[in-house]
């Protein structure tokens, strides 16, 4: 009897050693707001999960590095990975160094250049940013018109130039804009601030002082929008005076959203995306099919709908 017993325990053993998934994750940047939600709702998912383990890197925005740590990872002989790239121009390397040790790859949130050809075994993950500028110009667009405005000036913020997100987000404010309904918004200024506060208050600073004049700031992202807001009232510019747009939804902006001082904001579920990238990069490990692309849908947030979304992200 305890021969049988010593015999079950060890298949036991056996087939809890064979469902263990070892996750190696490589995030673009730890030092960035929505990131760190995206980061953090994996981490919390994986927690959930028995057998599930993620080694969490930070390739801190460098290239070279994140591509070390994909190496890693092989060399590891991790089950999958899941990278949030640094540079969207910069996948194709990432993901022939995964194919070719045959370890399924995932990226998460910002899309890869090659994500038209993807190799087996590899998909994305994240929201579709044909809809995030486009929600978020639309809005602009009606809070313009509702405030009895038949020609308005706007300027825009972009993100890191190098990012896809950045450029989406961007011709989607100006696809917008070339629509009837919205073409007496003219945008007189786009520069980027890389998704940053700082350089986000820096650059709405610099067109302060050209005297750069405008009813909306659009931009790629809340933190960008939230600088803006700073250097605004910094300059005793009323925000009842101008339209501030982002995207993200994050604490930080539903704040400024609560205290009157952000119009617009774009909800993408970054907690979502983590578990969606979780889950597709544990089916790869385990030769399930699934989608090459894997949308989980943005919604607009304004004051209006605020209260659902404070706890979100």
């Amino acid at each position: 009897m305890k021969r049988h017993f010593a015999i079950a325990a060890f298949a036991t053993m056996l087939a809890t050693s064979a469902s263990a998934e070892t996750v190696g994750v490589s995030m673009a940047l730890f030092d960035d707001n929505f990131l760190t939600v995206l980061r953090n709702g994996m981490i919390d998912y994986s927690k959930g999960m028995n057998g599930v383990s993620l080694q969490v890197e930070d390739a801190q925005n460098d290239v070279g590095k994140q591509l070390s740590q994909v190496q890693n990872f092989v060399a590891a002989g991790v089950d999958a990975i899941i990278v949030n790239p640094v540079d969207t121009d910069a996948t194709v390397a990432l993901s022939q160094a995964a194919a070719a040790a045959g370890i399924p790859l995932v990226y998460v949130n910002r899309q890869p250049v090659n994500l038209d050809s993807l190799p087996d075994k590899q998909a994305f993950v994240a929201s579709d940013e044909k809809q995030s500028g486009t929600l978020q110009t639309q809005e602009v667009c009606r809070l313009l018109k509702e405030a009895g405005k038949t020609e308005a000036r706007a300027v825009v913020m972009m993100g890191e130039l190098s990012n896809q997100a950045a450029r989406m987000r961007t011709q989607d404010i100006k696809d917008v804009v070339a629509t009837p309904d919205c073409s007496f918004i003219k945008l007189v200024e786009e520069q980027s601030a890389n998704w940053s506060r700082t350089q986000g208050s820096d650059l709405m600073t610099n067109w302060l002082s050209a005297g750069v004049e405008f009813d909306a700031v659009i931009s790629n992202n809340d933190e960008m929008a939230i600088g803006a807001i700073q250097s605004l009232k910094a300059a005793g510019r009323s925000m009842d005076s101008v339209i501030i747009a982002g995207i993200d939804a994050t604490q930080d902006a539903l704040a400024a959203m609560a205290a009157g001082d952000l119009d617009v904001s774009v909800f993408q579920n970054a907690a979502g995306q983590g578990k969606g990238a979780l889950d597709a990069a544990l089916k790869l490990a385990k030769g399930e099919a699934i989608d090459k692309k894997v949308f989980v849908p943005f919604e607009l947030v304004t004051p209006a709908n605020l209260k659902n979304y404070q706890a979100k992200n």
